[in-house]
Order: C-alpha cells, then structure tokens, then sequence
C-alpha cells in the first residue's frame, strides 16, 4: 500500500500549529518569569521596565495565537478522523519528532542548569521557580506530542477536550494576572504621559543649571531657556499642552511643577534610574527618588550648589 502523500493543506496546518505552539510556549514562558521577576525582584538589577513591554508582546502573543492553535488542530483532527491515513503523512511525523526533540532538550538543558546552580551553591528562589515554569512547560509539551505520535488523543477526544480546556482557562487566568500588574491600556497610557513629564521637567532643570552656569542668575521664565544653536526649545506638558510650571523662589532656588495622573509606578526605595536627557553627560544623574510623584498637581523644589555647579570661567574676546 502506497504511503499517503501531503497536500499543500497539510503542510501548512502542521507547520503553521507546530509554528503556534512554539509562540505560545515562549510567550508563557516569558510571561511566567515577568510575574516571578515582579514577585521575587533581583537586587542587582536596578532596572525596572514601568511599561513590561516584553510582558505585553507575550500577552498579545497569547491572545493571537493560542485560539490559531486551536483552530489548526480541530482542523487536523477532523481531517484524521474522516480518513485516518493523514496520521502517516511525512509532515505530521517530521514536525510531531522535531518538536518532541526541541522539547526534550529544553527539559534536559533545564536540570543540567538546575543541578550546575545548585552545585554552585547559587540557588534562589526565583531561579528555581524559572526553572520549574521551564520543566512545566516543556515537559507538558513533550507529552503531549508523544501522546500524539501514539495516537492516543484520537482513542481519547473527550480527553483531548479537558486538555484542551484545562490549557485554555490557565491562559485566561495568566494573561489576567497580566492585566492586574500593567493595569488597563487607558493606565498604561496615563503612566507613560507621567513618565514623559517627569523626563521633560528633568530636561528643563538642566537647562535651568547650565543656565545659571553660564549667566550666575535664573532664567526668570523657561522661554529664556530656548536655544537657537543647539535648538533647545522647553517642552511643553504633552497631555494639556500648557507650559510647565516654572517659578524663580530665591538667588539659587527655583521650583518645577507638573500635573500627573497616579503616583508614581516605581517604590520610593527603588535605585533605579530615569534616563537623562540627551547630550547630558559627566554623571549628573538624579536618583528616582527625586522625582517620586503623588497624584495631582506636583512641585519639585531644587536648589543649586555652587560647588557642585560652578559658574562657568568667562572667556575674553579679542
């Protein structure tokens, strides 16, 4: 009897779901340590990213490509079932062995990682729940393969339906779990228009020292900040479109004030960074905590040391 050859169908539905699951099996992957990352912060990474951009791109992930996965299936398996000869086409086998093969190595790379940071005596707690997201994951996918080599999901439907099932409800339950930690897309939003005014009110409080720097008195508005050789011009608050806050309060004193919409994202003991604005070099960076918000109009009092910002030397001209 002549082996069954594979439609053009075929190959697209097995390589598309095997494509589908590797996504969906990264982006749980990632989406699972963001949440241990959160729970179980590392002290020596100061860097927190307010925005989980790759928490997101996982979720986004999961919500596109999981029901594609499951679409692809039921398309495989109704098609198995009303000519049970497509279990033996080449495609099915080379992909169903390939994703057992990839899915074994990540389980055995996995416990050699487990066992070489243990010998190490470098053990925590979130490395041992990343490595146990990867035995979970991975396992669950070699077994599922290999129960599907066996054939068994086709004896068993009504299982292969509860699996199924079971999967998709742990999605929704992680993919919401998401939700809670970034918030709604409408906060997202509003944190990014805070985080945009706390770098613009930094940006413009350099300037203001250069400033002083340069002419040993404050500017008395922030239009006399503007620059028509570098091409500094204040920015203005990008979600009311009214001029920041400005205000001279003495010789070397002045105030900052801007609008936010929530406190701020990151904790008050954190020591992470804001990013200077650009071109600002020499280590003049300010410590998050300067710029720690409460909801609601803000002011930031500053005062400028001398010492520390000396005036600049006069130049003769000839």
């Amino acid at each position: 009897m002549d082996k069954p050859k594979a439609t053009p169908k075929d190959v697209f539905l097995w390589i598309g779901a095997m494509a589908s699951l590797y996504v969906v099996a990264f982006s749980l992957g990632s989406l699972l340590f963001s949440y241990i990352d959160n729970a179980f912060p590392d002290a020596l990474n100061n860097y927190i990213d307010p925005y989980s951009g790759a928490m997101r791109f996982a979720m986004a992930s999961l919500i596109v490509l999981f029901p594609a996965l499951v679409f692809m299936m039921r398309a495989i398996r109704k098609s198995a079932l009303n000519d049970p000869s497509r279990e033996a086409i080449g495609v099915r086998r080379w992909v169903l062995y390939l994703t057992l093969f990839i899915a074994g190595v990540a389980v055995l790379v996995d416990l050699i990682t487990l066992i070489n940071y243990f010998l190490g005596g470098d053990v925590t707690t979130r490395f041992i729940l990343k490595v146990g997201v990867v035995l979970l994951v991975a396992g669950g996918i070699f077994l599922h393969i290999l129960a599907e080599l066996k054939g068994y999901w086709n004896r068993e439907p009504k299982r292969a339906r509860a699996v199924g099932i079971s999967v998709g409800i742990l999605l929704v339950v992680v993919i919401a779990s998401g939700f809670l930690i970034l918030g709604s897309p409408s906060q997202v939003r509003l944190s990014r228009f805070d985080d945009q005014k706390v770098s613009d009110l930094q940006n413009i409080q350099w300037q203001i020292v250069n400033y002083w720097q340069q002419k040993q008195k404050l500017p008395v508005a922030t239009s006399d900040l503007s620059d028509s050789i570098s091409g500094f011009i204040a920015p203005i608050d990008p979600q009311s479109k009214e001029q920041y806050v400005y205000e001279s309060t003495g010789n070397l004193s002045f105030k900052l004030c801007a609008t936010f919409n929530a406190e701020s994202r990151v904790n008050a003991q954190s020591s992470a960074r804001v990013p200077e604005p650009a071109g600002l070099k020499g280590g003049m960076g300010l410590e998050q905590s300067t710029w720690q918000h409460k909801a609601g109009q803000v002011c930031f009092e500053r005062t400028i040391d001398p010492e520390l910002y000396p005036p600049y030397p006069k130049t003769r001209i000839l």
